[in-house]
């Protein structure tokens, strides 16, 4: 395979690199700083702090005796506490054992264990902060669908040029059917039979009014998703699918059947965009999606997601509000992840579902070009991730530093030096076998 095939076509290669530079340190700089600010806290001494690997390019001392850096190799950090022998606080240094117990208090492993714990556990508690904080300053800047069915602002496509339906509109009924809620309107919706235009009661100032409007769920793009065959075509939010293999298709539902039918078979899509018309050529893939109440169902898909003809009404939440949504989106996307974790390990979904740092590459580049927006919320997405796997019990991973801690709980006393070495390099070589894992199919799979 192509290697750079896997790059977008919108920026290149340098863009995509610049953009998975910069999530993954903003990620690992939050993720190390919670480790450092904790141990601080819990009166542990952190020598070095630093963003990347291997030749310092930039560096300074602070008060407190801590270097700041910025290494040449960005991908990954660490924080270097007094007495560590590596970066990884795999092992103590042969000083340790010789410093007064002052001073061995000041290091990871003279520390007691609640301090060590603490300091382990920062860094993905931090992952998961960065996150909510991301996803209610979405909800609060954005704000919250409201549940009534309140047409908002009306997108330029040619159904709605003519339209007589207004910002501010509260939609009572439509073909006749009563729709005092969004579920109601939703339902309504995908039970009438697709027509450029349909018959709707509204109220508007106070006034009933019976007017015409167009169907509200055509086969538009509301977003494009990353490594998806829309994505590979160029095709765009607010891209209007008129046609495919020269059949119309006046509901997103159509587009989504037809695409179904077709069992990846290669599809001709007639596409209207900013008054234009033109075709694309495209083959659906086969994609593992999450279901309610938990699984996996596999699907064709094009990577396209639908929208409506109107943006809906929103209210702005309240501060907590927003951060209950932030902790709800965090939890999903750590719960489907561990789901879908499990339906890989236990062959019940493709493993190509596994990716590793070329496909995050390619998915940092496609959302820094849809938007600072959309950049930033794939960024509070990885940064569950990062937080999550580093919670795995994987020697060498925070996960399994806590269960050595959880070890020493309950026996009185830290596994010996010579076991630590055999579970880090035993860990280590789990970590690299999921990578090469993950690369391959980076490679390899569709």
């Amino acid at each position: 395979m192509d290697i750079f095939g896997l790059i977008p076509s919108f920026g290149g290669l340098a863009f995509t690199i610049l953009a998975f530079i910069v999530a993954l340190s903003i990620i690992v700089a939050v993720h190390e700083y919670g480790h450092y600010i904790v141990g601080r806290w819990s009166g542990i001494h952190a020598e070095v702090f630093s963003i990347g690997f291997g030749p310092v390019l930039l560096s300074r001392m602070d008060r407190r005796g801590t270097r700041w850096q910025v290494a040449a190799l960005p991908l990954g950090g660490y924080v270097k506490f007094l007495g560590d022998s590596d970066a990884a606080s795999s092992g103590k240094s042969a000083e340790v054992d010789r410093m007064q117990a002052e001073q061995r208090r000041h290091t990871m492993h003279g520390a007691p264990l609640w301090a060590r714990s603490a300091t382990v556990a920062a860094g993905p508690l931090f992952n998961f902060a960065l996150s909510i904080l991301v996803f209610a300053g979405f909800f609060l800047v954005q704000g919250v669908g409201v549940d009534r069915p309140v047409v908002g602002s009306l997108k330029p496509l040619p159904e709605v040029e003519e339209t007589e339906l207004r910002e501010g509109d509260l939609i009572l009924a439509v073909e006749g059917v009563e729709t005092p809620d969004m579920a109601s309107f939703m339902r309504v919706v995908d039970e009438i039979e697709p027509a450029p235009t349909l018959r709707y009661e509204v109220e508007r100032d106070g006034v009933p009014r019976d007017i015409m409007g167009p169907y509200p769920f055509p086969p538009l793009a509301d977003a494009v998703q990353p490594q998806s065959a829309a994505r590979d075509v160029d095709m765009r939010p607010g891209d209007l699918v008129l046609s495919i293999d020269g059949e119309p298709v006046a509901a997103f539902r159509e587009l989504r059947d037809r695409v179904a039918e077709s069992e990846g078979r290669p599809l001709l899509l007639e596409v209207w965009r900013d008054g234009e018309t033109f075709d694309v050529a495209l083959t659906p893939r086969s994609v593992d999606l999450p279901v309610a109440g938990g699984g996996f169902e596999t699907r064709w898909l094009i990577g396209l997601t639908g929208g409506m003809v109107f943006e809906t009404e929103t209210r702005r939440p309240g501060v907590f509000e927003a951060l209950g949504l932030g902790v709800d989106r965090t939890w999903f996307i750590a719960t489907t992840s561990l789901s879908g974790l499990w339906h890989i390990i236990t062959g019940a979904i493709s493993s190509c579902n596994l990716r590793g740092p070329i496909g995050i590459a390619e998915t940092s580049g496609a959302m820094a070009a849809d938007g600072l927006a959309s950049f930033i919320w794939f960024i509070a997405v990885l940064s569950t991730a990062v937080g999550l796997i580093n919670l795995f019990p994987i020697p060498i991973l925070d996960g399994g530093h806590l269960i050595f801690h959880a070890w020493e709980a309950v026996t009185g006393r830290p596994p010996s030096d010579r076991a630590l070495q055999v579970l880090m390099a035993l860990g280590l070589a789990m970590i690299l076998t999921l990578m090469v894992f993950a690369l391959g199919n980076d490679l390899f799979c569709p």
